[in-house]
């Protein structure tokens, strides 16, 4: 059951994962290098473009690959089913789940541009990180002054993400989902 569990929470996690950057790249219409445009297109064409008939680009989004990621969220927690989740649970465990990848995503982005900062903050993919990251930390950045010359935003926005996060996992736990 752990093995299986796992196969399919990596699987899922990864596709998710690409869906939901393909959408935010979309999104905030910032062109990414080709190394990552080949990985996530590659990965998610299969689904978005078939989505695309149903659910087309509205309001300059790509709905098709926010909705194909929460598919994605869909099959993995009803994998779960399998395993005991009743199915009551099955769209507010999805909704969770979806909100917790999209929480960790953002997390992640702030991760890579501190480390990119600290390391080579010329590097080819730091520019992309950078600007993936921006509308996060342009509103943060008008409440959180740079002090010394250091920008704490990309700290601030990790501690309030931290704390969604925590509250995410008590509606979890308030549903007797683990």
């Amino acid at each position: 059951m752990f093995v299986v569990l796992l196969i399919v929470n990596t699987v899922t996690s990864i596709l998710g994962g690409a869906l939901l950057l393909r959408f935010w790249m979309q999104a905030i219409r910032v062109r990414p290098p080709a190394p990552v445009a080949e990985f996530t297109f590659t990965l998610s064409d299969w689904l978005v473009r078939p989505l695309r008939r149903i659910v087309p680009g509205f309001g300059g989004y790509d709905w098709a690959s926010l909705i194909g990621a929460f598919l994605v969220v869909l099959l993995a927690v009803s994998v779960r089913l399998m395993f005991g989740l009743s199915v009551q649970l099955l769209a507010m465990t999805a909704l969770l789940v979806f909100f917790t990848w999209i929480l960790w995503g953002l997390i992640i982005l702030l991760i890579v541009e501190v480390i990119f900062s600290w390391i080579n903050p010329h590097a080819p993919m730091a520019p992309f990180v950078r600007a993936l990251n921006e509308p996060l930390l342009r509103h943060l950045r008008r409440v959180v002054p740079p002090l010394g010359g250091l920008d704490l935003s990309v700290l601030v926005a990790l501690i309030l993400l931290q704390i969604v996060l925590y509250y995410v996992g008590e509606i979890f736990g308030m549903f007797g989902i683990r």
